[in-house]
């Protein structure tokens, strides 16, 4: 009796000692939808939830806003092994394949009429036109500089990115209300407020000019870990192209329109 006691307190003891599995550690935006939400409930999270269950680890997430520094922040502080979006050329974080393609789109009320095909339309000049302001400067994105080019110039509204609700979300508030005609946006972001404005509204893709080349309108989004950490980031490659579907579903779950990898 006094062995079999013996051996039950040994096996209790190497199971309180076993290794548990590392979490899965993610850097987020606590506040910035469709993308992440500290309440879970961005695209970006579910498919953080779909990386950990497949990996049979647990998830944590480590929250700060996504502003200037936000890797050195964040996986450079070593809080975090992944951030679930960033662009492929992205130089700052080791990157996957890209798990989607999308562009920034128009979008404008849904309507019999049918909608612009390239910059050459002149009710692009014409239209009250809502475009997004980057960076600390305020530079227009890449559609802004194609409506210049094109002359649409006095009818177009730039939405910088500083306010109480992301430039996107105001944009098609905008629209909603009769307030713009039209206004580009990037494609999750559109899909994502569009779907939520209360009115009709429609995405559609315009083909941007051919002296634009240099500033493309469609951008492949990769996940990002630590430079030098090959083997998590060949252990998502894996993971993605054997998850496709599921990370298509939740994309389109939030009505992110995606882009054939040689889009126009």
């Amino acid at each position: 009796m006094r062995r079999l006691a013996a051996l039950f307190l040994f096996v209790l003891a190497g199971a309180a000692g076993a290794q548990q599995p590392q979490p899965l550690r993610v850097c987020a935006d606590p506040d910035n939808l469709p993308y992440s939400h500290e309440d879970g409930s961005g695209f970006e999270n579910r498919i953080a939830q779909l990386v950990a269950a497949d990996f049979g680890v647990p998830l944590e997430f480590a929250w700060l806003p996504d502003r200037r520094g936000f890797v050195r922040k964040t996986m450079g502080s070593g809080l975090c092994d992944l951030i679930v979006g960033v662009p492929v050329d992205f130089e700052r974080t080791l990157n996957t394949r890209p798990y989607y393609r999308s562009s920034y789109v128009l979008v404008e009320p849904a309507a019999d009429r049918s909608p612009p095909r390239d910059f050459a339309d002149a009710r692009l000049r014409q239209w009250r036109i809502g475009v997004q302001l980057v960076g600390d400067d305020m530079a227009t994105t890449p559609p802004g500089h194609a409506l210049v080019q094109a002359g649409a110039i006095d009818n177009v509204v730039g939405f910088p990115i500083p306010g109480e609700q992301p430039a996107a979300a105001r944009m098609v508030q905008a629209l909603a209300r009769g307030e713009l005609d039209a206004a580009f946006v990037w494609g999750p972001q559109a899909g994502y407020f569009a779907r939520r404005a209360g009115v009709p509204l429609q995405l559609n893709f315009v083909a941007p000019p051919a002296t634009l080349r240099e500033q493309p309108f469609t951008f492949a989004i990769s996940m990002g870990v630590k430079r030098g950490n090959t083997a998590l980031r060949d252990r998502l490659d894996d993971f993605i192209e054997r998850r496709r579907a599921d990370i298509d579903r939740i994309l389109a779950d939030y009505g992110v329109p995606r882009m054939e990898e040689r889009a126009p």
